[in-house]
């Protein structure tokens, strides 16, 4: 008589019916055991990730919006600048704080300068506005690719892993010389669990991947607008 695996003893003694994903997965061994638990640690890494960029970016979402009321309301920058740095988490602060750092350089010379060393400070205060962006786009879009490498290759790892199932489960079929439903459903349905799990693993990463993304790029349209906006307050009333 043929030895029988544990998932099928467990299928012959339940009627068939019974048989659970989990008893599928501790039965996994080999290859597909260790794409099986490359999944789950890909699934485990996304939702740590999902934890932290939601509560980042709604962080960087609620200071940025309180920052936005500081500066319109408030008529002197130095004050601003006090209040925008109790705004850490804002990307929209940290443009400013750089933006007005570069200005306050700038006025420490007023009176040295001619017109033209003016404009080229005025330009300065702009490639530091640009600066302060780019590290904080940067900074939001930290483990960002992770999400979209899960996403991506979740699904071709775990049908990697079916595959490989499959195959030494039709070696095994072959070896025992029978192939009956019976014979066949175990091994098929235990290589199977690994596209399933790739795909819970891709499934959220690929969501989380385009939330954050418009959230980010929401975030840089802000930044973008209000450094405009900072440079013709800058141009109207400190380079006339």
């Amino acid at each position: 008589m043929h030895e029988l695996t544990w998932v099928q003893l467990v299928v012959a003694d339940t009627g068939g019916s019974n048989v659970s994903a989990w008893a599928l997965f501790f039965e996994a061994s080999g290859v597909v055991l260790l794409v099986l638990l490359l999944l789950i640690a890909a699934s485990i890494g996304t939702w740590f990730i999902v934890g932290y960029k939601w509560l980042a970016l709604r962080r960087a979402n609620q200071q940025s919006r309180r920052f936005h009321d500081v500066f319109w309301q408030s008529k002197r920058l130095d004050s601003i600048y006090q209040q925008a740095e109790a705004l850490p988490h804002s990307p929209v602060s940290k443009v400013f704080q750089a933006g007005y750092v570069e200005l306050r350089k700038l006025k420490g010379r007023e009176g040295e300068e001619t017109m033209s060393q003016q404009l080229g400070g005025i330009e300065n205060v702009e490639r530091a506005l640009r600066r302060a962006m780019s590290a904080e786009i940067n900074q939001m879009e930290r483990l960002m690719p992770f999400l979209a490498t899960v996403g991506a290759t979740a699904p071709f790892v775990g049908l990697f892993g079916t595959v490989w199932g499959i195959m030494l489960a039709f070696m095994e079929i072959a070896a025992m010389g029978q192939a009956g439903i019976d014979v066949v459903s175990g091994p098929i349905a235990e290589a199977l669990i690994a596209t399933a799990i790739g795909l819970v693993a891709a499934i959220p990463a690929v969501i989380a991947f385009n939330f954050f993304n418009a959230r980010i790029r929401g975030l840089a349209v802000e930044m973008e607008n209000f450094s405009s906006d900072f440079l013709n307050i800058v141009k109207r009333h400190f380079f006339k």
